[in-house]
């Protein structure tokens, strides 16, 4: 009877350390401020390029880690950017962004992870294949980012990657300027930078 007792603790010990070391490996992760965040759109048109930047955004991740400092997934992410938040620096070309992307009735651009791949590279650096819905103007479509990513010793994830979208595909109407004399074409580009920084562990 001792012997069955002594054995029920032991098991009972061993499961709750094994389960306070899956806790500790699993941390969400909060975008911070910082000068290094930015998130760009950028497009061409029948006049000149022309880029849309943001510095205001937010979103959390949940990393895991099979060792401090060693990434081994991703288990959730979001991302909240508010479509007022993108400058161009050119008052014009803002207000007719704002109107083409609907942005009275749609105010944020929003992507939510529905599964994400791991691959490490060199030491503290990770490629991340985020599998994810992003929604912009109300529609939302499936996508999948690359995304690069580095772990410093501090344990700050910095994020970068670039995506290349059609506005079309969003139902968004490539916005005219000038009475029409500048036409902006379909294709867009996503560029970002986002550091996460530890938050409260689950």
């Amino acid at each position: 009877m001792k012997n069955k007792f002594k054995s029920a603790l032991v098991l009972t010990a061993f499961c709750t350390l094994a389960l306070a070391g899956t806790l500790r490996a699993q941390s969400v992760y909060k975008i911070i401020e910082s000068k290094d965040i930015d998130l760009k759109l950028s497009g061409t048109s029948t006049l000149h390029n022309w880029a849309m930047d943001a510095r205001t955004f937010s979103g959390s991740a949940d990393f895991t880690f099979k060792a401090p400092g060693q990434l081994s997934g991703l288990k959730s992410l979001t991302f909240e950017l508010a479509v007022s938040d993108l400058r161009s620096g050119e008052s014009g070309l803002d207000k007719n962004a704002y109107k083409a992307l609907n942005a009275k009735e749609y105010k944020d651009i929003t992507f939510k992870l529905l599964s994400a791949t791991v691959t490490p590279k060199d030491e503290g650096k990770y490629l991340i294949k985020a599998h994810g819905n992003l929604t912009i103007a109300g529609v939302t479509k499936e996508v999948v980012i690359a995304v690069n990513c580095s772990v410093d010793k501090e344990g700050t994830i910095t994020c970068t990657g670039s995506e290349g979208l059609n506005m079309t595909d969003y139902a968004v109407k490539p916005p005219k300027f000038l009475l029409g004399a500048m036409k902006t074409g379909d294709a867009i580009t996503l560029d970002f930078t986002l550091v996460y920084k530890k938050g409260t562990a689950i």
